[in-house]
């Protein structure tokens, strides 16, 4: 399936967005790579989206058509750490491979940068061995600054990541 670019949106989550949030966050090959646990029934998608995606302070819904195919999240940090966020994002498994989370990326960080205007860095960590969440990041414009060792627990290994970041003023 061929998919238009142009055609992907970014807009807050809506609790009708239950069912469309299973397709991925109910799907083991999307959450491996994130924290999230794989969500299993829809009372618990409808729980993450009214507790977790609604309040966050900059998580959108990646839309095909105003249907939820995956997300995008940008986490603040605090006090004297404030210049700075953490970006994370997903997809379902059959829009893999197609250049939208890339496109997402790109579109994403002006907005987050306009959203959080005291932000001076928005940065990445990808999985060591998630070559396609690197390749997203490079050609979102993120520069890779490195591997860091054992340095990430999930789902009970601890894991090496690679760290990206993308400035306010690049």
């Amino acid at each position: 399936m061929e998919i238009n670019l142009s055609s992907i949106t970014l807009r807050p989550f809506r609790l009708s967005d239950v069912e469309d949030l299973m397709t991925y966050a109910g799907d083991e090959q999307v959450t491996l790579n994130l924290r999230w646990k794989t969500l299993t029934t829809k009372e618990e998608a409808f729980t993450f989206l009214k507790d977790v995606c609604i309040p966050h302070p900059w998580r959108r819904s990646i839309c095909i058509d105003d249907r939820s195919i995956g997300f995008i999240s940008v986490f603040p940090w605090s006090g004297d750490e404030s210049h700075k966020a953490d970006m994370g994002y997903g997809i379902a498994p059959k829009y893999w491979g197609q250049g939208i989370v890339t496109e997402v990326v790109k579109t994403a960080v002006p907005l987050v940068f306009r959203d959080l205007p005291h932000l001076l860095r928005l940065q990445a960590f990808a999985y060591s061995e998630n070559k396609a969440s690197q390749r997203v990041l490079e050609k979102a414009g993120f520069q890779r600054e490195g591997l860091l060792r054992k340095y990430e627990y999930i789902k009970g290994e601890i894991i090496d990541m690679v760290v990206y970041s993308f400035l306010s003023t690049d």
